[in-house]
């Protein structure tokens, strides 16, 4: 799915992160498992990532990121009409993380549910929020990207345990006078899904050995990654009559720093252009994009009139890109 902007002027009007408190070192993970800082960081460039405490869910990281968002935005609970939480781990089935975040902060008249397209969440709830704000449906929404994979994890599974991190971003979406989304680009591959998935975690039965952790093929999905992460950022360019050169900050998903590094180089971006966090925060999932963008507008790179490109994969498998030129005065708070 590619589309163009159908002409109505929206855009993020707040911006707000969470991470928990508790850092987890490469080392650290060094007496857990056999691996060692330098192998994390050769093969991956993460060196530190945050990990939720037991009585953290995944509201409670939604919640802290959406106050500061509404904060941001200067409005309130009761003035948000959709809140989409976009994450693979929600506090249950159900109900819904988000109708949970939406009770707490007071948007007792919005829609609320939560969204499962892999660490792609965050760009397909945008790409969903702006629809409804175009549209006329809504008036301001509130979308969480999030996740606390820790949770789902084989904490003996080097090949996955170091690459992840807990984590959430949330942003404010509604009308403005110019500026705003351009153009969206979507995708999905269920084909590949069988190298990114969380067996037993549903309906579809699996043999009693099959343990219910996070598994992934590694090197397909790093094949897929250095793939689609080029293919849709030049996409959704294409669509919206845009090159590189014109785009000011490329906002990647927060996978693996040498995907990141293969895609800004394949698109031609200098190092200044390109949003890193990857080395203090590991891969987020739907928080990744949100926590970059938090960084982008805590190192002032984020000023109205700047045009941001955000690419974002994951389990599915799924890919998305949006282009934006940002409108908002950001309050600079570094995620």
């Amino acid at each position: 799915m590619i589309a163009r902007a159908n002409g109505n002027h929206v855009s993020i009007t707040g911006l707000g992160w969470h991470v928990p408190e508790r850092v987890l070192t490469n080392d650290e993970l060094a007496g857990i498992v056999d691996t060692s800082d330098e192998w994390i960081r050769d093969r991956t460039g993460i060196r530190q990532r945050r990990i939720a405490a037991p009585e953290e869910a995944m509201s409670d990281l939604s919640l802290a990121a959406s106050r500061r968002a509404l904060e941001d935005a200067g409005v309130r609970g009761e003035d948000i009409d959709l809140v989409i939480v976009a994450t693979v781990t929600p506090d249950m089935m159900f109900p819904a993380t988000a109708a949970l975040v939406a009770e707490q902060i007071g948007a007792t008249r919005a829609a609320a549910y939560d969204l499962s397209a892999g660490c792609t969440g965050f760009m397909y709830a945008i790409a969903q929020a702006y629809g409804m704000v175009a549209g006329g449906l809504v008036q301001r929404a509130l979308v969480v990207g999030g996740d606390i994979l820790s949770r789902i994890l084989n904490w003996s599974d080097r090949s996955t345990l170091v690459l992840f991190g807990d984590g959430a971003g949330a942003v404010v979406l509604e009308r403005v006078d110019e500026g705003g989304f351009l153009g969206f680009e979507l995708g999905a591959d269920g084909a590949g899904g069988r190298e990114l998935l969380l067996p037993s975690s549903g309906s579809r039965k699996f043999e009693d050995s099959v343990p219910p952790y996070l598994t992934m093929n590694g090197r397909e999905v790093f094949k897929f990654a250095t793939r689609v992460m080029v293919s849709s950022a030049e996409a959704v360019l294409e669509e919206c009559g845009r090159t590189v050169e014109d785009v000011d900050v490329y906002v990647p998903h927060q996978a693996n720093v040498r995907i990141i590094d293969h895609a800004a180089r394949k698109l031609g971006f200098p190092d200044e252009k390109v949003v890193v966090n990857v080395d203090r925060y590991g891969n987020t999932s739907s928080g990744s994009i949100p926590l970059a963008l938090a960084d982008a507008a805590g190192d002032g790179r984020l000023q109205p009139g700047k045009l941001v490109l955000m690419t974002g994969m994951g389990a599915g498998l799924t890919w998305g890109s949006a282009l934006i030129e940002w409108t908002h005065e950001t309050n600079g708070a570094t995620a």
